[in-house]
C-alpha cells in the first residue's frame, strides 16, 4: 500500500485499483544503492494494459495553487534528484520499463479553467492524473530554484506535452506527446 497519509499517492492507488491495473507500491523510506551511492526511489511499479511497464513518481499538486492574492495553474516542478533517480532506475530495469511522472492534481476550484481530462473522485475530493515520460520532461525542463535544486517546464509547453493518464497508456513511449484538449488560463 502507498503511504496513505499522502493523499495524492492514496488517490492514485485508488485510481489503479478501480482500473484493475496491476501495480506494486515501493518503500521510499529506503534508498537503493547503486555503485556505492544512494538512489532516490519511485512510488509505484505499474503494469498498465499495452505492454510498457512504468516506474511512477507521483507528484501531487493543488490545482490551482494559491499564492498571495493570485492563483497559479499547472505547477509541475520536480527535483533534480527525481530525474537522476528515475534515470538510474531506467538503466537498472532495462527494456520494457519506462520512468513516468504522474502529476496528481487535486482540483480545488469548481472552475477548473478548461481542464477536460477525466476527474477521479477519491474520499469525496476530485483529482486529475496527467502523465509524462521522465525523459520527455527532462528534455523540456529548466532550472526553477538553485537553492532547492528543482526544475520545471513552462506552463505552455507542459500543457502541450502532458497527457491524461488514460490517453498516455496508448501513446508510444518515445513520442512527443500532444494533448490539445488540455486548456487552461
Amino acid at each position: 500500500m502507498a503511504r496513505p497519509h499522502i493523499h495524492y499517492e492514496a488517490a492514485f492507488e485508488d485510481f489503479l485499483n478501480r482500473r484493475q491495473w496491476p501495480y506494486v507500491p515501493t518503500d521510499e523510506h529506503r534508498r537503493a544503492v547503486f555503485a556505492g551511492s544512494g538512489v532516490k526511489g519511485f512510488d509505484f511499479l505499474v503494469y498498465p494494459p499495452g505492454g510498457m511497464n512504468w516506474m511512477v513518481e507521483v507528484k501531487g499538486r493543488k490545482f490551482p495553487y494559491e499564492i498571495g492574492d493570485g492563483k497559479r495553474y499547472w505547477e509541475n516542478w520536480v527535483t533534480q534528484d527525481d530525474l537522476k533517480g528515475l534515470d538510474r532506475w531506467t538503466d537498472a530495469f532495462g527494456e520494457g520499463f519506462q520512468a513516468v511522472f504522474v502529476f496528481a492534481y487535486w482540483l480545488l476550484d469548481t472552475d477548473v479553467r478548461g481542464l477536460t481530462c477525466p476527474v477521479h473522485e477519491f474520499r469525496d475530493e476530485p483529482y486529475a492524473f496527467l502523465a509524462i515520460p521522465a525523459t520527455v520532461y527532462a528534455q523540456h525542463a529548466r532550472r526553477r530554484s538553485p537553492k532547492w535544486d528543482t526544475v520545471t517546464i513552462s506552463q505552455a509547453t507542459f500543457r502541450r506535452i502532458v497527457q491524461p493518464i488514460d490517453q498516455f497508456v496508448d501513446a508510444p513511449s518515445d513520442s512527443t506527446l500532444q494533448s490539445p484538449a488540455l486548456l487552461c488560463c
